[in-house]
């Protein structure tokens, strides 16, 4: 496995009050995840919490063996979380409609893949340029595909927050995976709309070049987004491929 360095925080932001996002660091086995809940009260953050705790319950008993073992896993993750959230709102109706967006990223050799549903993000910060590798599945991603809107108005947008996809609320789930090589001096990021709706990806960029370590990156990255309003939970992974 490549040798990667991690780092994650979460912020409940300045105007929420309870944090609905739930992260995970696991360096030891090369995995790390980024849940956004959504469902109103404590809801969203059972769904969150349900997603990560069934991410890491998968992928430590896995004996990962190549880049398709990761993906079958990863599906494996995402269905069963899925599962598991729709049966927790029917067994508990107060939770009923609850959910989550799921960002997993697994490294394995000098592989990484990526599962992706909802707005939450990974990007890639390579030889000092940021690239999203995720794409949003949400309304506004839509209309900024066929050309409806402009990105400047897609920031904001009414109806920005509207999402097309998330872990627990279809018994179908689409996954997006993404996969790829690492290259020593990358640096992913996964991060929870709070985070990449409060600031522009130029702010992350210079962020990211600081001359820091990854615990300051990361923290320069929330004051960034609170300075900004911080209008919800705000949840940032850093991870650095050393070798």
């Amino acid at each position: 496995m490549a040798n990667v360095i991690f780092f994650g925080k979460s912020d409940v932001g300045l105007t929420r009050s309870n944090n609905e996002d739930t992260f995970l660091v696991k360096p030891e086995i090369g995995l790390c995840a980024v849940a956004d809940g959504m469902g109103g009260a404590a809801s969203g953050e059972v769904a969150s919490r349900i997603f990560c705790d069934t991410s890491l319950e998968l992928f430590s008993q896995a004996n990962i063996q190549s880049e398709e073992d990761t993906v079958k896993m990863m599906q494996a993750a995402f269905q069963l979380a899925n599962e598991r959230i729709l049966n927790k709102a029917k067994q508990e109706p107060e939770h009923n409609g609850m959910g989550c967006t799921a960002e997993l990223l697994k490294f394995f050799d000098q592989i990484y893949v990526i599962g992706h549903v909802g707005d939450s993000r990974v990007y890639l910060f390579r030889q000092s340029q940021l690239r999203q590798i995720t794409k949003d599945h949400s309304l506004i991603q839509e209309q900024l595909d066929q050309g409806l809107i402009s990105t400047i108005e897609a920031r904001k947008h009414s109806l920005r927050y509207l999402i097309l996809r998330a872990v627990g609320i279809n018994d179908s789930l689409a996954v997006d995976f993404i996969k790829g090589r690492t290259l020593p001096g990358d640096i992913f990021l996964l991060c929870s709309d709070g985070l990449s709706d409060m600031i522009d990806d130029s702010i992350i960029q210079q962020a990211l070049s600081l001359p820091v370590n990854l615990q300051q990156k990361t923290v320069t990255l929330i004051q960034s987004a609170k300075s900004e309003g911080g209008y919800d939970n705000i949840t940032v992974i850093l991870c650095e491929v050393t070798t």
